[in-house]
């Protein structure tokens, strides 16, 4: 298989390695972006694999928590260009989307698309879409959603960037008022900002720890060839559980206060209002992750808004 140079700059990209070591790396994996971060991790070139999601398709996310806090409704509404993203129209509209998921019961979007609007019973969500398309003059497209609910505990919602990010975070807890519910949009917020994969180490699958061992077992050796291997195997044991601090959620260390982790901040929570608090689970939504949008540049992207 032919190398590319986007090929090349994409697995730099994501790792972090110098263009030469990711042209090799290329090489020798026939081309496969997934072995060759493999590659570099055992050469110990790069950090453990940040597929950075290529955020490109516009839109806005946004969410939704009933007035009890139970449920929470959020969801991904795409636009092809930012100026419509940022138009009040769109967002007004994103707005009814959300509260339509809320009160649906919907288990997949061919069913949600096919509920009666919101807004005018006599059309479907889908129709109403057609027409919100046929006003705006750009594609539109309901992406996803999600509805949770907390029968015991509450659901807290935030939002970054005017909706670039989303996240619901669900509490388990006994306990209510303002301490419970700013408790539960800190936790929120530092999903948005550390992205995490799971809640606890216990959600992270066996095969994925087994795999990590591997690839870092095969690095320290190739960094440390004259060190024994029970020694290798404890180095190991240091670097996982570093990399397992980084994609779970209780113990990323809080962001606002870094001398506390996740699970110390919610735990001095727990410990003002006098009743446990944990984190049960979250959803967080990146607009236009995994999407590769077209590569038009900003003059043709304003000229086509003017109609030029």
């Amino acid at each position: 298989m032919a190398i590319t140079a986007a090929m090349v700059k994409e697995l730099r990209e994501m790792t972090g390695a110098g263009m030469m070591d990711c042209k090799k790396a290329l090489n020798a994996t026939e081309g496969d972006m997934d072995k060759a971060v493999e590659f570099l991790r055992e050469k110990g070139l790069a950090a453990m694999a940040k597929k950075a999601n290529r955020v490109a398709a516009e839109g806005i996310v946004a969410a939704k928590v009933s007035e009890d806090g139970k449920t929470a409704a959020i969801v991904e509404v795409n636009s092809e260009t930012d100026f419509v993203a940022k138009n009040a129209d769109f967002q007004a509209y994103v707005a009814r989307v959300v509260e339509q998921v809320l009160a649906s019961n919907a288990d997949s979007m061919e069913s949600f698309m096919a509920e009666p609007w919101i807004d005018d019973a006599s059309v479907t969500v889908e129709q109403a879409l057609s027409q919100k398309i046929a006003i705006i003059g750009e594609k539109l497209s309901i992406r996803r959603f999600e509805k949770v609910s907390a029968a015991d505990g509450v659901v807290a919602s935030y939002i970054h960037g005017g909706g670039k990010i989303g996240v619901l975070a669900v509490l388990e807890t006994s306990a209510s008022g303002d301490a419970v519910s700013e408790c539960g949009k800190n936790v929120a917020m530092q999903v948005a900002a550390l992205n995490p994969k799971y809640v606890t180490r216990d959600e992270v699958p066996a095969d994925f720890v087994e795999h990590e061992k591997e690839i870092l077992k095969t690095a320290a050796m190739n960094e440390n060839p004259n060190k024994p291997e029970n020694i290798i195997d404890k180095m190991i044991i240091g670097r996982l559980n570093k990399e397992l601090k980084e994609i779970c959620l209780v113990d990323q260390a809080y962001v606002k206060d870094g001398d506390l982790s996740v699970k110390k901040y919610v735990d001095s929570v727990a410990k003002e209002v006098g009743a446990a608090i944990t984190v049960k689970s979250f959803v967080r939504y990146q607009t236009g992750e995994g999407i590769e949008k077209r590569e038009d540049d900003f003059a043709a992207e304003v000229a086509k808004q003017a109609g030029m």
